[in-house]
């Protein structure tokens, strides 16, 4: 993400520095990351053999996590080494695969978020929005929007050149247009966070007004704020990092000194940014069990609040 030297500032210190970080923060999100996401395909297509709403969703976010780390150690060799200006369409790929990983997660944990407040919070309306064809027809729609959207967007990235180069480092200024940020910050993060809080919060308010006071219950709403905080903490960081980046391209912040933390904070971010890979995989064996048993808890609770106003009108 940095650059070697802008003007008089050199950045030689904070990329000695990422060089050994990253290998720190990569090795074992990349190892941990593959084997929880591949133990979960195997359990969604093997052994429950049985397509629902949930195991759709989160086949196809596993499958987007494996997408995202897939370019990981290729991301850790051009952290040290220099590509030749011919392997330049083979970063821009990679680049793609490693972007529309990390945006087709975050509308696919969208579509979770949703699916689950309308079970819970609007569950006689849910029989006519939900079924396992609407949620299949929802990933394929994630996927092709994320690869229209972004994929010739970052073959763009990069100039043509004869020179060697740092695949994922040094993006040309087409990578940092206004337009473009704007979008990514807009459509990226910003829109899809509020969705995801909003959803998150009324499936919690809708739990604890049901009356259910269950442990049961009281783990569900304890799943819904992990599941919000395995969103927010790896993602609010890296865009943040994104906004304050892309204020040094536009010649915002020009201070020598901040430019350099700046340039350490986007770039350590991004690295554990990549953690959403484990934290997805961790929630992943709790989130169908908690969208049957709540949907069936707060029926249940509805059914018991309405009967005594029945009772009462026949009377």
């Amino acid at each position: 993400m940095s650059d070697t030297m802008t003007a008089n500032c050199t950045f030689d210190g904070v990329d000695h520095l990422m060089r050994y970080l990253e290998l720190v923060i990569y090795m074992p999100i990349f190892l941990f990351g593959v084997i929880l996401n591949v133990v979960a395909l195997l359990v969604f297509c093997v052994f429950l053999r049985k397509w629902t709403e949930s195991t759709i969703y989160m086949t196809s976010l596993a499958l987007m996590d494996l997408l995202l780390l897939f370019p990981l150690p290729f991301k850790m060799h051009a952290t040290n080494h220099q590509w030749p200006a011919s392997l330049q369409p083979l970063c821009s790929f990679l680049e793609s695969l490693y972007f529309v990983g990390i945006y087709g997660s975050i509308y696919t944990i969208v579509c979770i978020a949703v699916d689950r407040w309308v079970a819970i919070c609007h569950p006689f309306k849910a029989k006519q929005l939900r079924s396992p064809k609407a949620a299949l027809g929802t990933c394929v729609g994630v996927w092709g929007l994320v690869l229209a959207a972004l994929s010739p967007t970052i073959y763009r990235f990069r100039e043509g050149g004869q020179t060697d180069f740092h695949c994922f480092h040094g993006f040309s200024q087409k990578g940092w247009s206004p337009p473009l940020i704007i979008c990514l910050q807009v459509f990226g993060f910003l829109l899809p966070a509020l969705v995801v809080v909003y959803c998150s919060l009324q499936t919690i308010w809708a739990l604890q007004r049901s009356g259910q006071h269950s442990s049961q219950s009281r783990a569900c709403v304890k799943i819904i704020y992990s599941s919000l905080s395995a969103f927010l903490v790896p993602f609010t960081p890296s865009h943040l990092g994104i906004l304050l980046q892309f204020l040094v391209h536009q010649g915002v912040i020009q201070d020598c000194d901040s430019k350099m933390r700046i340039s350490l904070f986007i770039q350590i971010a991004m690295c554990l940014s990549n953690v959403t890979c484990c934290l997805d995989a961790l929630c992943y064996y709790f989130i169908a069990h908690e969208v049957r048993s709540t949907k069936h808890t707060f029926r249940m609770s509805m059914v018991s609040q309405r009967r005594p106003t029945y009772s009462t009108s026949e009377v």
